[in-house]
């Protein structure tokens, strides 16, 4: 069977050459290994230093290929869509237009093998709308990218982004929730990065979307397709004491209710991990992902192969949920 893996990373180079010329911050530079390296802000430590691997598709597709397996690509941005709402409101709104583009041109080089969501920043509600309907109504985009913060700020439940939310669901596309390495920062700091990586990215895409759920958007929102990354962050695990805790929320159902209508991924180095999120969210709602190249994709076929699930559950993880969760559907030419 043909593979969809849902969380994957392709980052157009032309984003990052034109931060290479910008002044100030935020900015990058070559790091002298094919890649770049990229500072949100003047504090010393750059917060990506990243290889030739994440700016060339076609040797990525390539890597997919190695494992043995026909695999099609969903690209999300990750932990960078948080940039295009770090910039001035005119700045982010071009830096979002051209990262589109080039996302929508990858769909047309690889019809059928690469689908690709949009950036829109979200410092301006205007701008982020006006950002989103060229995106999926006249680039032909997938779905989109939500930060986990806009900029700095963790209130991506802001009240003025509520016509961003409803036209998200109006349009029926999917919404990709990822940590965005923006808060959480100064307590996680420290061992290297470690603990961040290990536990604080965790911990920020989970907040991030528990704000949607207390917020009551979901509830407003009933039809919001969300793609929870990283098998749902704390969220199944913690949700019975959401459960037991929220009631001053004054939500019409048990925050558990949400949390099941949101989407996951695969995306765990741990079998045990797997087997409990497609056992809490359904068989029906989690897809395959290896957040290449975040992770080997070999890896993570053999973490979803040890989780031990059906046949039947197999092959809606590895690409049944996605073509239906995420509307891929086949150009009529390929």
């Amino acid at each position: 069977m043909r593979i969809v893996d849902s969380h994957f990373h392709w980052w157009p180079r032309s984003i990052f050459e034109a931060l290479c010329k910008r002044e100030g911050f935020p900015r990058a530079e070559p790091n002298g290994r094919g890649g770049y390296k990229y500072w949100r802000a003047d504090n010393g430590v750059p917060g990506f230093d990243l290889g030739a691997d994440w700016f060339d598709i076609e040797k990525q597709l390539a890597r997919m290929d190695a494992t043995g397996h026909e695999i099609d690509v969903v690209c999300s941005i990750g932990p960078f869509s948080v940039h295009f709402s770090d910039l001035p409101v005119e700045e982010g709104r071009a830096a979002a237009m051209q990262w589109n583009e080039e996302m929508a041109d990858a769909q047309r080089r690889y019809p059928g093998r690469v689908w690709a969501s949009a950036a829109v920043p979200l410092v301006d509600t205007q701008v982020a709308l006006e950002v989103l309907e060229h995106a999926i109504t006249r680039l032909g985009l997938m779905g989109v990218n939500l930060p986990g913060s806009i900029g700095a700020d963790p209130r991506i439940d802001a009240e003025r982004l509520e016509p961003f939310y409803a036209r998200v669901e109006e349009l029926g596309i999917p919404m990709f929730l990822h940590p965005t390495d923006a808060v959480f920062n100064d307590i996680l700091d420290g061992y290297d990065g470690a603990l961040y990586l290990s536990l604080g990215r965790v911990i920020d895409v989970s907040v991030s979307a528990c704000r949607l759920i207390l917020s009551g958007l979901m509830e407003r929102h009933p039809a919001l397709k969300i793609v929870m990354s990283h098998t749902g962050g704390a969220l199944p695990y913690q949700a019975g004491r959401m459960d037991k805790n929220s009631k001053k929320a004054r939500l019409p159902q048990p925050p558990s209710t949400y949390i099941k209508r949101m989407y996951t991924d695969t995306v765990s180095p741990h079998e045990m991990g797997v087997r409990f999120a497609v056992e809490f969210y359904g068989a029906d709602h989690v897809m395959y992902g290896s957040d290449y190249p975040c992770w080997d994709p070999d890896a993570a076929l053999k973490v979803l192969r040890e989780a031990g699930l059906s046949e039947a559950d197999q092959n809606k993880v590895l690409g049944e949920n996605a073509r239906r969760i995420l509307n891929l559907r086949e150009p009529a030419h390929v």
